[in-house]
């Protein structure tokens, strides 16, 4: 053969071998980089307004730790186990299931447009001041992942599949709770909803992209029905804690879940809870902290008839005296509130 032509095929065979060397490893393909998505209509705040915006790279980190049950004692639950994306990242129950079979006392609650907040509160009772705190709070829970942060951290030391991208993130390979929590939290920062109907109506002008009823609905929300006191802003949330009578037993005279006054140690704050968003809420019946109300006509009910009496039940709860039209019609404006941008599904493979 031709030394040249020899020489030739050499060098492609060499080539190719260093290419395929240098091939990215699979799970790579199943988790590429994207870039930051750019907030829904609707929501009117940027990335650039945070002290520290997520980087493509921490986002993907973030979602590889987020769907992987490696993270629990028993490799069984991930976060994505409670909060599911087609449930607004909440869950379809009244509440929560962890490591064996073990149940919660409450509904794990949507953390979506949770990177921009009126107040620093997180989970029901506000415990944790940050996503990132947030982020590994069930962690360590003994029903919930069971696993305890120096468990968790070694588990992903010895991955080393994981190392690479810590280093592509923090600028070095060391896997520590602090960075875990970063990445966890940039990615749910990324978890947006908006594009509504609603939202294309209201800040859209398009008077076609709702009904009639839904336009009846918003206008009781915001006045008659007196939603706006705790539901407003651009998640419609003022991210405090109110009392509703929920779980409240007359006979005992005790409530099956304190609420923020395990936090705050506030007798004010017996059986007072977060507000939550409104945006996504057909995704996430059944409603209240403990899914004690199947349906949003049960949970307009519940307000209509000025919660259930109690100790410290907020001033705010009053009878509304709404007829089952203007019920209706509030249940349309929340249902007109369903949008896009937080859906997901999970990674087919993880670093190894």
């Amino acid at each position: 053969m031709n030394p040249l032509i020899k020489g030739a095929i050499l060098g492609a065979v060499l080539l190719l071998a260093a290419c395929m060397s240098q091939q990215a490893p699979p799970w790579e393909a199943a988790n590429p980089i994207v870039p930051i998505p750019e907030p829904p209509l609707g929501i009117e705040q940027t990335f650039a307004d945070l002290a520290e915006p997520p980087t493509p790279e921490r986002v993907r980190l973030g979602r590889w730790l987020f769907y992987d049950t490696r993270l629990s004692a028993d490799n069984t639950i991930s976060c994505a186990t409670c909060h599911i994306p087609e449930n607004a990242f909440s869950e379809p129950t009244p509440v929560s299931t962890g490591i064996d079979g073990q149940k919660g006392s409450r509904k794990s609650p949507s953390f979506i447009n949770q990177a921009w907040t009126l107040y620093p509160h997180f989970f029901w009772d506000g415990r944790a001041a940050s996503l990132e705190e947030q982020a590994l709070g069930p962690v360590e829970n003994p029903i919930e992942m069971g696993n305890t942060h120096v468990a968790m951290i070694s588990m992903l030391q010895g991955i080393d599949g994981y190392a690479p991208y810590f280093e592509e993130c923090f600028g070095t390979p060391e896997i520590t709770t602090e960075r875990v929590a970063k990445a966890l939290a940039d990615y749910e920062r990324t978890r947006m909803s908006g594009n509504s109907p609603w939202d294309r109506w209201k800040h859209g002008k398009d008077e076609t992209a709702v009904s009639d009823q839904v336009k009846m609905g918003d206008d009781l929300f915001f006045n008659a029905a007196a939603c706006s006191q705790c539901h407003f802003g651009q998640n419609f949330t003022d991210s405090r804690f109110h009392n509703l009578g929920i779980g409240w037993n007359e006979e005992t005279g005790t409530w099956a879940d304190e609420g923020r006054f395990v936090v705050s140690a506030d007798s004010a704050d017996l059986g007072a809870f977060k507000t939550p968003t409104v945006r996504e809420a057909t995704k996430r019946a059944p409603y209240m902290h403990d899914g004690s109300l199947a349906t949003l006509r049960e949970v307009m009910d519940h307000y209509n008839k000025g919660g259930h009496a109690s100790p410290f039940l907020s001033p705010m709860i009053e009878p509304l005296e709404l007829t089952d039209e203007e019920i209706d019609a509030v249940v349309a404006f929340m249902e007109a509130l369903d949008g896009e941008g937080y859906q997901d599904t999970a990674p087919t493979a993880f670093p190894q």
